[in-house]
């Protein structure tokens, strides 16, 4: 859905290819998390913790290890020092991290494909309609105005593309509210979009589950921004009201930043320092600045680590995800696939010479898991069941890289013989 909304608005609007509204079955196969498009060249990247170029493609066409070495050479790709400081966006790359763009990843190779048929183009300058076609669908008055294929689409056919919420998570809040844990939503979504998926998802009284909502919280910036920058706003009606000039009470907010977020906490608490847990799955909007900004504990939901029984080195695994038990129902795969074109999201080879001995090394998605954040997990789920005293074992410098994984570690990143007695 989410390609077709941004494809169907490139072909209508801006002229594109009209080849680009068929999506053949297996091509979804590109979209890989972590990978990073380099937007002059139209070039496709994973990156290793060093900032060399692991794989690469241009458009949708993988490159070999000869041309990567060829384009990019073994030393840190241009652009690293940016990409890897993740504060600011740039108009030469774009860093594809979490699921609701990804799509736009297959999208864009196929332009270049598509550019390269046609014109023969050396440098692209295809990302303004890109942006174009991001804003005309999800733009904040677009749920309202049935504006662009997504929001109408979700609209009409809830069940189709919501999965709700397990019982074991709803109880796991409950807990955690009664325990006396101040309980909080932060979403970028606007507020008309949050509430459909959180009724279908949790059902009408989801507003019980938590303290304080927030929405259209603009995320990274709700991490950055002072009061002055990015104030709190009211809703009436999904419409802002004016902005506030502190946060008093709990309740429903617009926008806003951590800074009023963190003192409204500490009056609710009575406490100088409260401490803060923030779950998210974005690395760019949600980990890394919760962290770096606001110095909040941070928990990682990583689906990767659920696809994690196909990855380098390749084993043949004797009990296939779907006998677990948990995903059983109509799923005709595992839960999470394992792109064969992109590979691991932890580990890769380093493109070598035919005959040279192969090093495998961490990526840079995956180094940025154990600095930024305090564990990962592959969803709520793993965790609602545990105690709320559980102790879990945090990334730290002074633990294993593996450490903070719960609950285990990817298998890509264990020595051979370890990922053996793996339960």
């Amino acid at each position: 859905l989410i390609y077709d909304s941004f494809a169907q608005y490139l072909v209508a609007e801006r002229g594109y290819d009209r080849d680009l509204l068929t999506l053949a079955p297996d091509s979804l196969d590109f979209c890989c998390k972590g990978l990073v498009l380099d937007i002059e060249e139209g070039n496709f990247l994973k990156l290793a913790e060093d900032g060399t170029v692991l794989r690469a493609s241009h458009g949708t066409k993988s490159m070999t290890s000869e041309e990567i070495l060829e384009t990019y050479g073994r030393r840190e790709w241009k652009h690293f020092n940016t990409v890897s400081g993740m504060v600011s966006r740039s108009a030469k790359y774009y860093l594809y991290d979490n699921y609701f763009d990804l799509p736009g990843a297959l999208l864009c190779a196929r332009v270049v494909d598509s550019l390269d048929q046609h014109d023969g183009q050396k440098k692209y300058d295809f990302w303004k309609d890109m942006v174009a076609a991001i804003q005309h669908n999800y733009k904040i008055s677009a749920f309202k105005e049935d504006c662009g294929t997504y929001f109408p689409e979700v609209k009409n056919h809830p069940d189709k593309y919501l999965q709700r919420c397990p019982e074991s998570v709803k109880k796991w809040l409950k807990q955690l509210k009664s325990a006396g844990k101040i309980l909080l939503l932060i979403t970028s979504s606007h507020s008309d979009y949050c509430r459909l998926l959180c009724e279908h998802i949790l059902g009408n009284d989801f507003e019980e589950y938590f303290d304080i909502e927030i929405t259209n919280a603009l995320k990274p910036g709700f991490f950055s921004h002072t009061p002055n920058q990015r104030p709190f706003r009211t809703l009436e009606n999904d419409e802002e009201q004016e902005a506030l000039l502190s946060l008093d009470r709990p309740g429903w907010y617009s926008q806003g930043n951590a800074i009023q977020l963190y003192e409204l906490l500490k009056k609710m608490t009575g406490k100088l320092d409260p401490k803060v847990v923030y779950f998210g799955d974005s690395m760019h909007s949600d980990i890394f600045p919760a962290h770096h900004y606001s110095n909040w504990e941070t928990v990682f939901i990583l689906e990767e680590l659920l696809g994690d029984k196909v990855t380098v080195p390749a084993e043949t695994e004797s009990e296939p995800l779907e006998k677990k038990g948990k995903y059983e129902g109509d799923q005709p795969k595992a839960p999470y696939f394992v792109s064969k074109q992109w590979g691991s999201f932890f580990v890769d080879r380093l493109p070598g010479l035919e005959n040279a001995e192969e090093t495998l090394v961490r990526t840079w998605s995956c180094k940025c898991i154990s600095t930024y954040s305090t564990i990962a997990i592959p969803s709520l789920e793993a965790i609602a069941d545990l105690p709320l005293d559980y102790r879990f074992t945090r990334f730290s410098s002074n633990n294993s890289a593996t450490a903070g994984y719960y609950p285990s570690p990817p298998r890509a990143l264990l020595p051979n013989e370890e990922s053996v007695t793996m339960k």
